[in-house]
């Protein structure tokens, strides 16, 4: 009887929404993308912009700004890869194999949405600083990864191991694994197989977690803020050279690499939407 309702119910013209209804619903969502996307990108450009183009230029090129955005650009250039590598491997492993344990690693590869970035540096705190449990052994063969590069490094790859692995799971075990298999029945061999049928099916899957996993890797402050140290051009990546320069009262050069940051959160905005038309349209 509850299914006969149903039927008659999926039949009443009154189902689809009122004219005015879409118009309201569209109007909401359109305020809130105004309110909290494109005013808050208004107002870091013209914060960064206010006292003219001559000290925006000379705030985003001091030399303490572009040693922020290297070393933004280099954790990225290294994050990014590491969790290529593992994403491909976790996604690969999960989604065409069947073993003991699969609800346990997708779990942990959750981890970082669950856990805070800031629980997550100090974890590396204690785990490598000079009072950790690893810290009195690695002071003494002179390796220092807090307050140091491969901390922020390693706080990085954590907080975003899960963007590609998550894209790709879903993806991949949507494709099954009949196309692989029918390949290895030709004789190809396992990277043959990789490389010819399973790659080209998820590239565009694969390309958009990285997009995402790029992102959040220059945009990450909390758990770098944590193992950084804070050290002007040295440890302080672009978040953090915001901080820094936004707590000097330094508004106008604040924002200047704001503008910075959210530049390139444009370009990666713009690399996202294309991959999105590309999967969409083959």
């Amino acid at each position: 009887m509850f299914i006969n309702i149903l039927k008659s119910t999926d039949k009443r013209p009154g189902l689809n929404p009122p004219l005015i209804v879409n118009m309201a619903i569209t109007v909401i969502a359109l305020g809130f993308l105004f309110m909290f996307v494109i005013m808050p990108l208004i107002i870091v450009l013209k914060e960064a912009f206010s006292a003219g183009l001559s000290l925006w230029w000379a705030s985003i090129t001091e030399k303490d700004a572009l040693s922020a955005l290297r070393l933004t650009l280099l954790v990225a250039a290294i994050a990014v890869p590491v969790n290529l590598v593992f994403g491909l491997a976790a996604s690969w492993a999960l989604a065409k194999f069947r073993f003991k344990g699969k609800s346990l690693i997708i779990t942990l590869i959750d981890l970082p949405f669950a856990v805070s970035p800031v629980v997550s540096g100090l974890i590396y705190v204690l785990l490598f600083g000079l009072h950790g449990w690893l810290g009195p052994w690695l002071a003494q063969h002179d390796i220092q990864i807090i307050f140091a590069v491969p901390g922020i490094v390693l706080a990085t790859i954590f907080v975003t191991f899960p963007f590609i692995a998550r894209e790709l799971i879903p993806l991949m075990s949507e494709q099954g694994t009949d196309e692989e298999q029918a390949a290895l029945s030709l004789g190809a061999s396992g990277w043959q197989t990789f490389r010819r049928v399973t790659l080209p099916n998820i590239k565009w899957g694969l390309m958009y977690g990285i997009i995402l996993c790029n992102a959040r890797a220059m945009g990450e402050f909390g758990a770098v803020s944590v193992v950084s140290g804070h050290i002007r051009g040295e440890t302080n990546t672009l978040p953090l050279q915001v901080e820094v320069l936004y707590n000097e009262y330094n508004f106008v050069a604040a924002f200047a690499v704001a503008s910075l940051l959210a530049g390139l959160a444009l370009v990666t905005l713009v690399l996202k939407s294309i991959v999105e038309w590309k999967t969409k349209h083959g």
